[in-house]
């Protein structure tokens, strides 16, 4: 999915007054800025031409409702036109909320919007105006959050009036925490200006934060953004707030910066915004007065107008029709997350009541039989099970007809996540699961897939849910070149002469966040090879996470 435009949304602590003041300054030194050395000498007239192709408008309005201030530039380029909005609105006795926006309007019909990097105006607004978000300060750069700073960052966590998310940064154990924060986190958090409240916890405070939030813990160098409506005592709602780890970080910096940036960008526009600054009225285009000394040239300039207001709905038009399919496909795509959490649940359960269902018919039997003391005896849970994705890894090589062809970063990434531990026995048994197919197949005992294996299992055998296993990828995912790719993993020669093969079968191990970890593998030869599986790790890209 594109995140296109950049929208900064903040309220001011200053009154309306020294806002629209400090507002006006930013805006006059970002456009001295410019590489063309915009003309402002005329920034107080309205709407002016200070540019080729570079025009500046400005509208105002004081009444029972409020009043609002609002700056529109708009630079004309080859593809498009750059448009960049500053809003300030104060209505009633509440705060004066400030709206910053930067988006791309292609002249191109089909063409879409190029996405908007952070403008330097969003970081120079944001030092001067004692920006906020609910209890937060928001801030153009890392806030170093010590020991004693701790309390109130939970409070921030929790406070039901965020709207932007909490991105949080820990430090490494044994490193250098000024040059960690300069040369690492400094450049990953830069784009985030005005998106999200960013912190960096020091090492004593790292150890106070993760012991109060046992559930939400971030740690060893990682990253955390924590969304709107963090529950700390509900060991689920972890899995809401994406980790990136510090090994994706030094390893593939520019990766981490993307992903770092994703959700704050999606999130901010995608948000609806507070009624007070959704309730000012759309801009037009008017005409310039003063301008044609006849009128024939007033009517051209009326004329001119009328025709760029015509094309102004135009692009926006588009624009909003390219949002409405992008909250489409966000709804979709929560909807089947929901779906698949309650399935997910549902067959936890049925599980769970089948286990403890035929634990009590056996305990029953062997009491008859003169065992109860064995029946009812505690059972150890089995210290021989991997309890992380490194120890899975570690313990495939024990697996004859099970190859493991993928790459280690990924699935050990995976160790990094909330909600790890439950994605590691669900992978383990997935495994064991495809080894009991694997071994069965090399001894001519099936005539099946590894679905419907898992659908008749025989009795003893290790086995899947049949829900959690995907056959194939669908016709969308296989046309697409770049997603076939992502699936296409290494084999032996002797499997596929080309030393690789699409694996369009995978196993869903987790649900419900931005990770959604699967595993694919491959079947098609498993009586003689085995089974391989080339992938253990986040969900790939497909029409749902594009």
């Amino acid at each position: 999915m594109d995140t296109r435009r950049y929208r900064m949304v903040v309220t001011s602590g200053l009154d309306y007054v020294k806002t629209g003041a400090e507002v006006d300054d930013g805006l006059r030194a970002w456009l001295r800025e410019q590489p063309k050395g915009y003309n402002i000498d005329a920034f107080a007239e309205g709407r002016n031409e200070i540019a080729n192709g570079v025009t500046l408008d400005h509208d105002a309005s004081t009444g029972s409702a409020g009043a609002y201030g609002r700056w529109r530039l708009r630079e004309t380029a080859p593809d498009g036109i750059w448009q960049t909005t500053v809003l300030t609105r104060q209505a009633g006795e509440g705060p004066t909320w400030v709206q910053l926006d930067v988006e791309h309007l292609p002249h191109d019909v089909d063409a879409f919007p190029v996405p908007a990097k952070t403008p330097r105006l969003a970081g120079s607004l944001l030092g001067v105006l004692e920006a906020r978000d609910g209890l937060a300060d928001v801030t153009p750069a890392l806030q170093v959050i010590e020991a004693e700073d701790v309390e109130s960052v939970i409070d921030e966590l929790c406070d039901e009036n965020r709207r932007l998310p909490i991105v949080m940064a820990s430090t490494p154990f044994g490193v250098d925490f000024d040059t960690w924060l300069e040369r690492t986190l400094d450049p990953l958090f830069r784009p985030l200006a005005g998106l999200a409240i960013l912190y960096v916890l020091a090492p004593e405070a790292g150890t106070v934060f993760n012991r109060t939030l046992e559930h939400h813990q971030v740690y060893g160098g990682g990253i955390r953004t924590y969304l709107p409506g963090v529950d700390p005592a509900w060991p689920a709602d972890g899995q809401r707030h994406r980790v990136i780890s510090r090994r994706l970080i030094e390893d593939r910096p520019q990766q981490a910066r993307r992903i770092l940036a994703h959700l704050p960008q999606s999130l901010a526009t995608r948000l609806p915004l507070p009624a007070e600054l959704d309730s000012v009225p759309v801009m037009r285009t008017r005409a310039r007065e003063g301008v044609g000394t006849s009128e024939l040239e007033r009517l051209r300039d009326e004329n001119n107008a009328l025709y760029e207001i015509v094309e102004e709905a135009g692009r926006e038009q588009r624009v909003r029709a390219d949002e409405i399919r992008d909250l489409k496909h966000d709804l979709r795509e929560a909807e089947n997350n929901e779906t698949q959490l309650v399935i997910d649940y549902d067959e936890q359960y049925r599980d769970l009541y089948e286990a403890r269902a035929q634990v009590r018919f056996l305990q029953k039997r062997l009491s008859v039989l003169g065992a109860a003391a064995d029946a009812y005896a505690p059972v150890l849970s089995p210290a021989a099970d991997p309890r992380s994705f490194k120890a899975i890894l570690a313990r495939i090589d024990e697996m004859p007809h099970l190859h493991f062809t993928g790459r280690r970063k990924d699935t050990l990434e995976l160790d990094d996540q909330a909600y790890g531990s439950s994605w590691v026995r669900m992978a383990w048994e997935a495994l064991l699961a495809l080894e009991g197919f694997a071994d069965a197949a090399a001894e001519g005992r099936t005539n099946c897939d590894f679905k419907q294996w898992c659908t008749d299992t025989p009795t003893g055998a290790p086995a899947l849910s049949p829900r959690k296993i995907v056959r194939d990828e669908s016709k969308s995912v296989k046309a697409n070149a770049a997603w076939r790719s992502q699936r296409t993993f290494p084999v032996p020669e002797r499997v596929d002469p080309a030393g690789k093969v699409f694996m369009g079968a995978h196993l869903r191990i987790g649900g419900g966040n931005t990770i959604a970890p699967r595993l694919h593998y491959y079947d098609a030869a498993c009586a003689k090879h085995g089974i391989f599986v080339g992938y253990i790790g986040p969900h790939l890209t497909n029409t749902l996470t594009s």
